[in-house]
């Protein structure tokens, strides 16, 4: 047996000496917790960072990708990512528990034996190997439904759609490489649209955050009447950015360093905060519907000057 211990939500300046005083040997965590852990000072006690002879492991979802590794070693046990939905239940699970686990490339390991898996793109063909595309799945053999979900209360009409064809749709963007390990890109409706690109909002945030001028970025589709859809970056600024057209310019020139042009943001808010859930995940729906607010009032950094391709630009 063993014992679970539920906080009331993340505390990351306790988090630790909670950790010590419970005697906790396994950690949940999900992606934004490792990167605010890593922010913090080193902790003022004999043991120091260093939880190798506690920790087992930690196991969770959405570590930034630059940020695995250096957990990792400063705190002395592995993240251990991992992709589930409550209607797969743990059946449907995915685990990167055995090596290779590919840190920091957003690997969630490879599907177990008795699950079969597709990946589709949005026509609802299979993908070209490698490339990204929509999850499905099912339990192998005469019982697909087998350890998943029975159904969304009252309403059929969902629980249809989401067993199209037999196999139980995700919403979430994976690719899978030669050897069978599974990716992470996005959820499907986080994937913005433009001119033809797909575009992971995921992997935008994950280099706006890795930018000293921000504290925080939350991307989002806003409508484009040319390009269908633009990227727009929520931002709430480090205390000593610039909150102009300048500051906002050179964060966008700063992203180019990393991501192709058509990638970066084309609009940027600075907020003092953003919505966010108890365990300090963005509410996107919430977020996008301030951000196209915004926009239509005018209160936004318009950047879209810079995405040009050029040449010496990322390719």
């Amino acid at each position: 047996g063993g014992c679970l211990i539920q906080l009331d939500r993340f505390h990351p300046r306790s988090w630790w000496q909670t950790v010590r005083d419970s005697r906790a040997s396994i950690l949940h965590y999900l992606g934004v917790m490792p990167a605010m852990l890593l922010n913090m000072d080193p902790l003022d006690s004999a043991e120091g960072d260093d939880f190798s002879s506690q920790i087992k492991f930690a196991f969770g979802a959405g570590v930034n990708p630059k940020h695995h590794a250096a957990f990792e070693q400063r705190f002395g046990f592995p993240l251990i990512e991992a992709w589930g939905m409550t209607e797969t239940g743990n059946n449907g699970a995915i685990i990167a528990n055995v090596e290779p686990r590919h840190v920091g490339t957003c690997c969630f390991g490879v599907p177990p034996e008795h699950l079969e898996i597709r990946l589709i793109d949005e026509a609802g063909e299979p993908v070209a190997p490698g490339e990204p595309g929509e999850l499905l799945l099912r339990h192998r053999g005469d019982e697909p439904h087998k350890g998943f979900f029975s159904s969304y209360l009252k309403n059929p009409e969902a629980t249809a759609e989401a067993w199209a064809g037999g196999w139980f749709h995700t919403g979430d963007v994976v690719r899978q490489d030669a050897d069978g390990a599974m990716y992470f890109v996005d959820r499907r409706k986080n994937v913005i649209r433009r001119s033809g690109e797909n575009i992971s909002a995921l992997e935008v945030e994950a280099v706006l955050s890795e930018d000293p001028a921000v504290a925080m970025a939350v991307v989002c589709p806003v409508p484009d009447d040319i390009r269908g859809d633009e990227v727009m970056a929520c931002i709430i600024p480090s205390a000593s950015a610039q909150r102009d057209q300048l500051g906002a310019q050179q964060i966008a020139q700063r992203a180019l360093q990393t991501l192709v042009y058509f990638k970066i943001p084309g609009y940027i808010i600075f907020a003092d905060q953003l919505p966010l859930t108890p365990s300090e995940k963005p509410k996107r729906a919430e977020i996008k519907a301030l951000a196209i607010a915004l926009l239509e009032g005018g209160q936004c950094y318009d950047v879209r000057q810079l995405k040009k391709r050029h040449s010496g630009s990322n390719p």
